[in-house]
């Protein structure tokens, strides 16, 4: 309190000094500039009624001012007739000067320029002559800046006097008042032997410390219960009044709005500015539940919003905030799933039904019965290859935790090769291998089925007399096992998704060879088991090596 009555006094007498000081500068500024523009327009009242009458032969007869005002006479052009200070001839034109301008415009022209170097204002003041000239008069005067310069001494000496004795009274004053009120011992105010008109205070101060203390201590302890509830949640809380502040946050709250820390306005719309936020929030306030979808970076946060009634009044609302992403990303992968599935056992199904159908009615011919078999033979060994696929996929996703052993990934793809081997001479496909030893914790039959597919795959998707090199090994200390061939290729466009299931780069030739689309999804996944991750490399025409480093 004594800071505070020392600084008011001291502060309010600086503050009436400086005012004062502006005020008188400003006026007594005000003044004399009206005087010296006054001064120049008598002058060049005078001194053009002299110009018109005896041209500028009356301006070099007239003796030079005493104040300094400089005599300037311009023809229409501009080019300077007459000037009382400098040789007209070494001076430039003046038609684009803005006061001989205006002069020429409406008769009279006035500007004033500032010279920051001097710390001058020049006023010049022009008359239209009745010959078409101008007469211009300019007189020069210090600065307001010059001004207040000139009596700083002076100010200086008063504002320090002031600030003395203000300080001084400030400080005995506030000293007197105060020193009672600090000799208080407020956590027994009812020893506190002080001014007379402060004993009723004192008295229910006593009463309410009691009081208080029980309070807070009650306090304490479910702010406490409550923030240790909320900080441990997963799902975000946030609690508004009626006017949108916020009035309980917590961190995954903030987290789920895409927010660091609590507005400093205190308004929820501050957290998050998309519009289902919004809606949530002016729907709950409006007395309505709201549900609302928000989706931020990536994530996705179902916002649901309860109002808070008292009295029959909306006072507030509570918003809960639930990550759904994982939920929303199975219920799409379900959807796409569901669909790829429909369609790939659909297609083969078709097939056989229509050949099945033919046959059956009789309009087959005896010599293409054979062929009609080993069409819906074909059909139904792919739809079985499909459903093995998809029984891998399954049982991969529900393992887990598979059993990890130590296996050598050179071994693996020794028996891998030895069981693909007799497909890869039929399509003539030359076989190389560089199989160093390379152990690592995995489960041998999902690397086995790893392996396969990108074998069959390079097998698959290579050409005539092409080449399948497969290797495993370390590189800078990770096991790995590759399978490069020399085959079509993959488009950069479609290299992202080849590993998406039922995904094709080339249906129809997919479907000329057999292929399922969920080769390489099945090799995704197992290296999501092993925590290894896949790398691919493809250029159209000059084949693909795909990579699993553990």
């Amino acid at each position: 309190m004594t800071k505070r009555i020392f600084r008011s006094i001291f502060f309010t007498a600086l503050g009436v000094l400086l005012a004062s000081a502006v005020l008188i500068l400003g006026i007594l500024y005000q003044y004399f500039s009206q005087e010296l523009e006054n001064e120049v327009h008598n002058q060049a009242v005078y001194l053009s009624a002299g110009v018109d009458a005896l041209g500028v032969s009356y301006l070099e007869e007239i003796e030079e001012p005493e104040d300094g005002t400089r005599i300037t006479l311009i023809a229409a052009d501009g080019t300077v007739l007459y000037d009382n200070e400098a040789d007209p001839a070494s001076m430039e034109n003046h038609a684009k000067r803005e006061e001989v301008v205006e002069a020429k415009n409406n008769g009279i022209g006035e500007s004033s320029r500032y010279s920051a170097t001097l710390s001058e204002q020049t006023y010049y003041y022009a008359l239209l002559l009745e010959n078409g000239d101008v007469l211009r008069l300019s007189s020069t005067q210090d600065s307001s800046f010059a001004l207040v310069l000139g009596m700083i001494y002076p100010f200086v000496a008063i504002l320090m006097l002031t600030l003395a004795v203000s300080g001084f009274l400030a400080w005995a004053i506030a000293r007197r008042i105060v020193q009672p009120l600090n000799e208080m011992n407020l956590d027994h105010p009812e020893e506190i032997d002080t001014y007379e008109e402060l004993t009723p205070l004192l008295t229910r101060m006593s009463q309410q410390n009691h009081q208080i203390d029980e309070q807070l201590q009650e306090i304490a302890q479910r702010q406490q219960e409550f923030v240790t509830i909320t900080e441990n949640m997963s799902e975000g809380l946030l609690v508004i009044d009626a006017h949108t502040n916020v009035l309980s946050c917590n961190n995954a709250a903030l987290q789920m709005l895409g927010s660091v820390s609590l507005p400093k306005q205190g308004s929820a719309l501050a957290l998050n500015r998309s519009e289902a936020f919004r809606t949530a929030v002016s729907e709950s306030l409006e007395g309505n539940h709201s549900l609302q979808m928000l989706r931020l970076h990536g994530h996705s946060n179902q916002v649901l919003a309860n109002p808070v009634w008292k009295d029959d009044q909306v006072i507030g609302a509570v918003l809960v905030l639930l990550d759904v992403t994982e939920r929303e990303e199975r219920e799409s992968l379900r959807r796409e799933f569901t669909a790829n599935v429909s369609h790939e056992l659909k297609t083969p199904l078709t097939t056989i039904s229509g050949f099945a159908e033919l046959l059956a009615a009789g309009m087959v011919r005896s010599e293409d019965v054979s062929h009609f078999g080993q069409n819906i033979y074909d059909e139904a060994q792919r739809l079985i290859n499909l459903v093995v696929d998809i029984i891998h996929l399954s049982q991969l996703d529900e393992v887990s935790e598979p059993q990890m052993t130590s296996v050598d990934l050179s071994v693996v793809a020794s028996s891998v090769l030895d069981r693909i081997r007799p497909v890869a001479e039929k399509q003539q496909i030359t076989v190389k291998t560089a199989l160093d030893s390379a152990v690592v914790m995995g489960n041998a039959s999902i690397l086995d089925e790893m392996i396969f597919n990108l074998c069959d795959n390079a097998i698959k998707y290579n050409r005539k007399q092409g080449m399948l090199t497969v290797s495993t090994g370390f590189e800078n200390g990770h096991a790995y096992v590759s399978v490069k061939d020399n085959g079509i290729g993959i488009p950069k466009s479609d290299q992202e998704r080849v590993f998406e299931r039922f995904y094709r780069v080339d249906k129809s030739h997919s479907r000329a060879i057999g292929g399922t689309g969920l080769g390489l999804s099945i090799v995704k996944h197992g290296a999501i088991y092993h925590h290894a991750t896949i790398s691919l490399e493809s250029e159209l025409g000059k084949g693909t090596t795909v990579k699993v480093s553990f």
